[in-house]
């Protein structure tokens, strides 16, 4: 289908805008009155956590096996490889198969992947070429799921409670960036890292569940097949300002700003002459922040530009202010707000994306943001280490705080005219 075809097409229709006045629920919670979501968020509970305590258990497996922090960066960029070259196609496939059912077999898939590793570890057969290939192959299964989620997720609220389903979202899974690393702690000291593994594949097991029971309260619409389904997505984003603007900004934010994992161990150790445990503190402040910015958003009903310039600015201001810090303490204060406004944003983003798609291209543009926040994570990561080398983590931190100021600047002064489609002004 060409590009006047598709702009000949009647529109789909978006999710309603967020009715306001007293019929208009209140709360950061209120995404849990509907029963689906609460299904689909008790749901994943134990696999959120489960996930990030197999990334911890294997940074410590590589680690003990190699002694190389190169390695370890070596198997983390491995993992999002897929996403930065396929991701845009994951949502093509999102958009033409039944979401539910789809998410279902990434599920299974995530926990066969994780109890293979498991199996491998237990027989000594764990080693980094192993490890490589069971983070790329989860990158695979990624490229589809991701954008699956986060479109599956308006099916199972009102409009109106998308913002509150959205920062729900976030705060379990930055909730379980706490205690998936804290749980792989105890596991590693008492039975070492391979039962990790289990327990990851393991946890999987009630959110299938919860899948296999949850009726969405929207039905979807399958996308036709297409031989440009990738082209007609870009070409949906890019007439729609409401869409082009956030992943415009999340692309940039995203890119140099949201690269903690190489910024704060250089932090800890070389600006700060801190420990293990110094870096493990910033971490856990950063995740304090981040599950605030995240809950936060729940109270927001309709995310408006310049809620979206305020969060982005926000959020360099914090980055300055942790470069700035003359100590540890206030560094952790700069963290948790860079964490609360940094987050804040990314919820906001995501939120407007799904609140102004139709539900024919909503997984394509969700796969676009997964490419733009997530799959530019190996270029970021490099960018940031040569950055941090050459300069300082202080440097760093005040290029990714450049990188939000600019965004911005920029979506503040944008002019182009509305489309057919609620504005993000109004």
């Amino acid at each position: 289908m060409d590009r006047d075809a598709l702009s000949a097409m009647p529109e789909a229709t978006p999710l309603a805008a967020p009715p306001r006045g007293k019929d208009a629920r209140h709360g950061s919670v209120r995404a849990l009155h509907s029963l689906p979501f609460r299904q689909y968020f008790f749901g994943q509970l134990a696999s959120a956590s489960g996930t990030f305590l197999q990334q911890t258990a294997i940074g410590w497996l590589v680690l003990r096996l190699t002694g190389s922090a190169g390695s370890l960066g070596l198997v983390l960029a491995a993992g999002g490889v897929p996403s930065l070259v396929l991701g845009p196609w994951g949502g093509t496939i999102a958009d033409r198969i039944n979401l539910r059912k789809l998410l279902i077999t990434t599920q299974i898939t995530f926990g066969l992947l994780a109890g293979a590793l498991w199996a491998l570890a237990a027989a000594g057969l764990a080693k980094v070429p192993v490890i490589i290939a069971v983070t790329v192959a989860s990158g695979f299964v990624s490229i589809v799921d991701s954008p699956a989620r986060q479109a599956f997720v308006s099916q199972l609220v009102p409009s109106s409670d998308l913002a509150s389903a959205v920062s729900l979202n976030g705060v379990l899974i930055n909730s379980s960036r706490v205690v998936g690393p804290a749980l792989a702690g105890v596991l590693i000291v008492t039975v070492g890292t391979t039962p990790c593994f289990a327990v990851n594949a393991l946890s999987y097991v009630p959110f299938v569940v919860a899948l296999f029971v949850i009726r969405p309260l929207h039905p979807q619409r399958i996308a036709p097949r297409a031989k440009r389904a990738v082209r007609e997505g870009l070409h949906y984003v890019r007439s729609r300002n409401q869409l082009w603007l956030p992943l415009l900004m999340m692309s940039l934010v995203g890119l140099l700003a949201f690269n903690f994992s190489v910024i704060l161990p250089v932090f800890a150790k070389s600006t700060f002459h801190g420990s293990g445990g110094t870096y493990g503190l910033m971490t856990t402040m950063l995740s304090v922040g981040s599950i605030g910015g995240s809950f936060g958003v729940g109270f927001v009903g309709h995310p408006k530009r310049h809620f979206l310039v305020l969060s982005s600015l926000a959020f360099g201001i914090a980055l300055a202010l942790t470069a700035a810090a003359p100590n540890v303490p206030l560094a952790c204060v700069g963290l948790v707000l860079a964490g609360l406004s940094g987050f804040a944003f990314v919820t906001l983003s995501s939120t407007a994306l799904q609140l102004h798609s139709s539900s024919t291209f909503r997984g394509r543009v969700m796969a676009l943001w997964i490419f733009v926040y997530i799959g530019t994570t190996p270029i970021g990561s490099v960018l940031t280490g040569w950055i941090a080398d050459v300069g300082g983590a202080r440097v760093a931190l005040l290029v990714g705080a450049v990188s939000c100021l600019v965004a911005a600047g920029f979506a503040s002064r944008v002019t182009t005219p509305p489309t057919p489609l609620d504005d993000l002004d109004k």
